[in-house]
């Protein structure tokens, strides 16, 4: 007896749109890469023209990009104006300082809400309308969303509003799905832009603290999001690709 071999998920890609704001490096150029190779295209969003040009034209002819600053509400807007389909949104991009509260400033210590929430939120807000009904939106938070690495109460508490927002929008826009993937220390874009006496100190404390003993990799993380990309049973949920940070 021949038995039929289990079906790719990854074949649910194959001619379907993905737009990843913040694709033109790390995670979200993974993710692009990933969702190319699994026959769909994609449309890069990011701030800046030389990158973003630079990872379309890796990409190939299945890329094209768009400039846009996920802390303007109008140049969002405008983004979403160009693009006439969304199968799957992925919205990694994010600038912002981190630090304990009696030491940043009002603004720094607002920056990941600006950015990371709200650039987020605006983003689904925009896309909502272009949605295919069995498509689906991952936003980005972060594992110290439940197990803080350091001392940083309002990146914290941004992360998890995040994943509450992601909660709160698959209510809202069923059938889409909306989920959250929610990483740890990744070794890769971010945090190699960070000087040596700040990453290699957090490195060799994630990697004390973690289960797995290491550092996360961009394409571990890009493989979670492909999960719900393509998983039509998941929504309203958060995945930790975190090692098992601080489960010791």
């Amino acid at each position: 007896m021949t038995s039929t071999p289990a079906p790719d998920p990854l074949a649910r890609l194959a001619g379907r749109t993905v737009v990843v704001i913040g694709g033109s490096a790390g995670i979200g150029l993974e993710t692009a890469r990933r969702s190319v190779a699994a026959g769909a295209s994609v449309i890069l969003g990011g701030r800046d023209e030389q990158r973003l040009a630079a990872a379309a034209k890796e990409l190939g002819d299945a890329a094209r990009w768009r400039t846009v600053d996920n802390t303007d509400k109008d140049s969002i807007a405008a983004f979403f104006q160009g693009v006439d389909r969304v199968d799957h949104l992925f919205t990694p991009a994010a600038s912002y300082r981190t630090g304990p509260m009696r030491e940043l400033s009002d603004e720094d210590a607002e920056s990941p809400f600006v950015s990371k929430f709200w650039g987020q939120y605006h983003a689904v807000r925009h896309a909502a309308p272009l949605l295919a009904e069995d498509g689906s939106v991952v936003l980005m938070s972060g594992a110290a969303s439940v197990r803080p690495a350091g001392v940083a109460p309002a990146y914290v508490a941004c992360n998890a509003a995040v994943e509450g927002l992601g909660r709160g929008l698959a209510v809202e826009l069923a059938p889409v799905r909306v989920n959250v993937v929610s990483p740890g220390m990744v070794d890769g874009n971010l945090w190699s832009r960070r000087p040596a006496s700040v990453r290699e100190p957090a490195a060799d404390g994630y990697r004390d603290a973690a289960l797995l003993g290491r550092l996360g990799t961009e394409g571990e993380v890009a493989d979670a999001v492909l999960f719900l990309f393509t998983n039509t049973y998941m929504t309203g949920s958060t995945l930790y690709p975190d090692g098992g940070y601080a489960l010791r």
